[in-house]
C-alpha cells in the first residue's frame, strides 16, 4: 500500500472517531432543580398576639396551596401575596388558640414541597370591653345633644393608658377639634373646646382587640359607633332671677319660673348634660344617706324627669313648689318646674342637651359626676389625656 493511501485511511478513521465521540454526550446532562423551601416566621413556638398575621413565604419556588385552620378545623380567611411567593392571613385570630398551617410549593421543575407548621396565640389572664355611651339604641332616630361627650367605659381598669389612647379614634363631619380625658381608670371622654355643631356626624372607634390594657388584661373586641348631633337645645337656669330660659339653635324660645336647690342643698353650678330621661321616677333621699326618720327624708314619685347629674339633680315636675318657683330656691338640688313647664321640657329635651346653672350658691359640678366635662377649661381638658 502506498504512503498516500495509508495517510488517507488514517484520516478517515480519525474522522469516524470524532463523530462517535460527539454522539456519546459525555457528562453534560442538566441536574434537577433544588426543592422549594417554605417558611412561617411566627411558627417558632412563641405565642403571638392574635392581631399578628400568619405569613407564609416560599423560596426557590411558588406557593400552590396554603390553609390555616383552628383547633375546630375552621379555615382562617387569607390573602395572596407577591406572585405566589408570599401568603398571609386576612383576619384576626383568637386568644389562646392553636393553628395548623399546611403549605405546598413547587420548584421550577414542578416538584412539590409540602410542609406543616403550628402557630399559637397568647392567652390573657382576662379581657375587657370598651362600651360606648350613650348606647346607640337609646338615641336611635333622635340623635344626641350638642353637649354630649363621646364616652368609652371599660369593663376593667386600664393602667396602660398611653397605649390604649393610640387605638381610640374620632371622626367628625364637619371637622371639629377635640381631645380625650381620662375621668378615671375605666372611663375616658372626648369633647371639643365648644359644644358640637348641630348636624355633626360623629364616628367613634375603639380598636382595642389584642391591645394590652395593663395588668394582664387585653381588649376583648373592637367597638365602632356612629352618632348624629340634633338641633341645639340649651336651657340656662339662673339662680339670681329664678328663671329658666331656653334657647333653640341660639334663639330664645321660652322662659319659665323655676326653683333651684335650697341653701342647705344648693344645685351645682356650671353646665350639666342630660344623661337620662324618664316619664316618672321614685326619688328617695335614702339613696344619698337621708333615710326614713331623718330630718329632710323624702320618698316620692316624680314626673317628667331629666337627669342632669348622678348626684340626684334633675329637671322635673314639682307641683308642690309652684308657689316658690320664680321667687325662692327650695329644692334638694333639682330644677323644679310646674307640671306644664316640665312637660314642655320633657317633650323637647333629650340625651346630650344642656342645662347651664348659674348663681346657685353651690360648687361646680365635679368632672366625674356623669358629664361634668364642661366644667373644665379647654387647656385643663387637653391635659387629661396624659393622666
Amino acid at each position: 500500500m502506498s504512503r498516500s493511501k495509508i495517510t488517507a485511511l488514517v484520516s478517515c478513521l480519525f474522522a469516524v472517531a470524532l463523530v462517535l465521540t460527539a454522539c456519546s454526550g459525555g457528562d453534560d446532562a442538566v441536574p434537577p432543580a433544588p426543592l422549594a423551601t417554605i417558611a412561617v416566621p411566627v411558627a417558632n413556638g412563641t405565642a403571638i398576639n392574635p392581631t399578628t398575621p400568619i405569613v407564609v413565604d416560599a423560596h426557590g419556588g411558588t406557593l400552590t396551596s396554603v390553609a390555616v385552620t383552628n383547633a375546630e378545623g375552621k379555615e382562617v380567611k387569607a390573602k395572596a401575596g407577591d406572585k405566589g411567593k408570599t401568603w398571609s392571613t386576612a383576619e384576626d385570630l383568637g386568644y389562646g388558640g392553636t393553628y395548623t398551617v399546611k403549605a405546598t410549593a413547587v420548584n421550577k421543575d414542578k416538584v412539590p414541597t409540602v410542609k406543616t407548621f403550628t402557630v399559637t396565640t397568647i392567652a390573657p389572664a382576662s379581657t375587657a370591653y370598651a362600651n360606648v355611651i350613650p348606647a346607640p339604641d337609646v338615641v336611635s332616630g333622635v340623635g344626641i345633644g350638642v353637649g354630649q361627650p363621646m364616652v368609652f367605659q371599660f369593663t376593667a381598669p386600664v393602667s396602660n393608658k398611653s397605649e390604649v389612647l393610640k387605638h381610640l379614634k374620632i371622626t367628625t363631619t364637619p371637622a371639629q377639634p377635640g381631645a380625650w380625658y381620662w375621668i378615671d381608670d375605666q372611663n375616658i371622654h372626648y369633647r371639643g373646646p365648644d359644644y358640637w355643631k348641630p348636624g355633626t356626624k360623629i364616628h367613634i372607634e375603639a380598636d382595642i382587640y389584642g391591645v394590652d390594657l395593663g395588668d394582664g388584661v387585653y381588649g376583648a373586641e373592637d367597638t365602632a359607633m356612629d352618632y348624629t348631633v340634633h338641633d341645639s337645645w340649651i336651657a340656662k337656669a339662673d339662680g339670681a332671677t329664678e328663671l329658666l330660659t331656653v334657647f333653640h339653635n341660639g334663639q330664645q324660645v321660652r322662659q319659665m319660673p323655676m326653683s333651684l336647690g335650697e341653701p342647705n342643698n344648693p344645685s351645682h353650678n356650671g353646665p350639666h348634660v342630660i344623661s337620662e330621661k324618664a316619664a316618672q321616677t321614685i326619688m328617695d333621699s335614702c339613696t344619698y344617706g337621708v333615710c326614713q326618720g331623718d330630718p329632710g327624708y323624702y320618698r316620692e314619685t316624680v314626673y317628667n324627669d331629666l337627669r342632669i347629674s348622678n348626684d340626684g339633680e334633675f329637671v322635673h315636675s314639682a307641683p308642690w313648689s309652684v308657689g316658690q318657683q320664680g321667687a325662692a330656691n327650695v329644692s334638694h338640688g333639682c330644677v323644679n318646674l310646674s307640671p306644664a313647664d316640665s312637660q314642655w321640657m320633657f317633650d323637647n329635651f333629650g340625651l346630650g342637651d344642656v342645662v347651664e346653672i348659674t348663681n346657685s350658691g353651690g360648687p361646680p359640678l365635679p368632672v366625674w359626676d356623669t358629664y361634668g366635662d364642661w366644667e373644665l377649661s379647654w387647656a385643663q381638658w387637653q391635659a387629661g389625656a396624659a393622666k
